[in-house]
């Protein structure tokens, strides 16, 4: 708690995303392997054991892909803040006229986009550059080793929907109640990644639902196919 009260918004908000798209993950990787074994064997135990080592799996791989997707990320806007710094040591003016320019395409004057310019540079020409150029701000990186521990928790606690579903409803519905379990679930995860990422609510849930019914529905078909040749 401590530590995401020091972060910014942004940086909170990248956490956050990590969070929703590990539990989604959790969600969709989990259900796709319990409802295909379960297409193959009507075995409780063996479904079980098939979604606990895909949800541990699971965990790892999305925990080690975060950091490593965050640190190569944070990587590149390190690179460019030094040859940023690099370019206003050699070609301020350069430099001021691009920001300048910037603001003049924004439909601001030439007189006032000057004086913007001065003001914004003589405050922080680093911190002015690097926004204008590369649409970030400097010292704002989101901490890989945050992402990466949010998506390890985040991953196990979607998963566990599927998997209690699949272990707990009667045999006779068990693939039907973990079916619908697993729409409402993405249809949620759908709805909250596109809140954060101010993208069409309802098409994000609906893009989410759909890939999550084709999943369920392909790794079912091929369950039933290798059980029946089982």
């Amino acid at each position: 708690m401590i530590y995401l009260k020091k972060q910014t918004l942004a940086q909170r908000i990248n956490i956050i995303r990590a969070g929703v798209m590990g539990s989604n993950d959790g969600i969709l990787s989990v259900a796709g392997i319990v409802i295909g074994v379960a297409g193959a064997t009507s075995n409780t135990f063996s479904i079980f054991i098939s979604g606990i080592a895909g949800m541990i799996a699971g965990t790892v791989s999305m925990a080690m892909g975060e950091y490593v997707s965050v640190n190569s990320e944070s990587d590149s806007q390190k690179n460019a803040v030094a040859q940023q710094k690099k370019a206003l040591r050699n070609n301020y003016d350069d430099e001021f006229n691009f920001v300048k320019q910037k603001y003049i395409q924004s439909g601001i004057s030439d007189e006032l986009a000057t004086q913007a310019t001065r003001e914004m540079m003589n405050q922080d020409a680093l911190v002015t550059t690097v926004r204008e150029k590369y649409g970030f701000n400097v010292n704002q990186f989101t901490s890989a080793y945050a992402a990466a521990v949010a998506s390890m928790l985040s991953f196990p606690t979607g998963s566990i929907l599927p998997l209690a579903a699949i272990s707990l409803f009667p045999p006779h519905v068990k693939i039907i109640a973990t079916f619908i379990a697993v729409i409402i679930a993405l249809s949620i995860t759908g709805y909250s990644a596109a809140i954060l990422s101010n993208a069409n609510r309802f098409k994000s849930a609906m893009r989410n639902v759909i890939s999550g019914m084709l999943t369920m529905i392909v790794t079912y078909l091929i369950g039933l196919l290798v059980g029946m040749l089982a």
